[in-house]
């Protein structure tokens, strides 16, 4: 059986070593603690002009809810045709009515605009009011991919949904497992579902380099450390799943 890694990164260096640890493809963001937000160009252009794997930036132009302003909109529309001119393979998005229902007509128009790169719906799912209308929602407007839980806070909390997902999508979109995947449950989490692509973010944080440390910023917990990734977690992942 063959399966899909996507790693979900927010710095230059993790996407590195993300696809030194052989991830197939990278889901390319910033700020992973508000969920993953549209990403700088300039970070951006370095990892397509140096990697060569897939690269799916989230285009999300603030965290909270997955309403968005007309405003925002057409700022995202034209992070969407930024990715497009730079070759990249695919977007991560995903837009809700006040309802709780999928923006159709929204989801249509950056399909549009995105082609021919592929569009995978982000997590914006798990907070829609009908999971399976949802995922005809989201077939209808023509996206490639979805990325869930499964409504809950973590896929494997999320598997009876999630297999529920995978029989209905059958060959018209992948159902993508994402959120509290790690190498202890993706073999039970690949059995239960019958997924075969899955997402995760695997992040750890590092120490900063710096020597120097400010004494008046000495205990705060986020100056001096950053987000990181160990490529061995990646492949930990692969070994895991050879035996689901």
């Amino acid at each position: 059986m063959t399966y899909t890694i996507e790693i979900a990164t927010d710095n230059y260096l993790s996407t590195a070593a993300a696809i030194d640890g052989g991830a197939n493809r990278i889901e390319v963001c910033s700020a992973l603690s508000e969920g993953g937000l549209t990403p700088s160009n300039g970070y951006l252009f370095q990892c397509r002009k140096d990697f060569q794997v897939p690269l799916f930036p989230i285009i999300r132009p603030r965290g909270g809810d997955f309403l968005y302003s007309a405003e925002e909109f057409e700022v995202i529309k034209k992070d969407v045709i930024f990715c497009r001119q730079h070759g990249f393979e695919g977007i991560v998005t995903g837009f809700l009515k006040p309802d709780g229902t999928v923006d159709k007509e929204r989801m249509t128009r950056v399909i549009e605009l995105a082609f021919p790169m592929q569009v995978t719906f982000h997590r914006a799912f798990d907070r829609c009011r009908e999971p399976m209308q949802a995922l005809e929602d989201i077939i209808d407007a023509g996206c490639h991919r979805l990325l869930t839980s499964g409504q809950k806070k973590t896929a494997p909390a999320g598997s009876q949904l999630i297999r529920q997902l995978v029989k209905a999508a059958g060959n018209r979109i992948i159902i993508m497992p994402g959120s509290g995947v790690r190498a202890e449950n993706i073999a039970a989490l690949a059995r239960d579902t019958d997924a075969r692509e899955f997402h995760s973010s695997l992040r750890t944080t590092i120490r900063s380099k710096m020597r120097y440390i400010h004494p008046d910023f000495s205990t705060d917990p986020l100056d001096y450390i950053e987000n990181s990734i160990k490529p061995e977690a990646v492949q930990e992942l692969f070994a895991a799943l050879s035996t689901a």
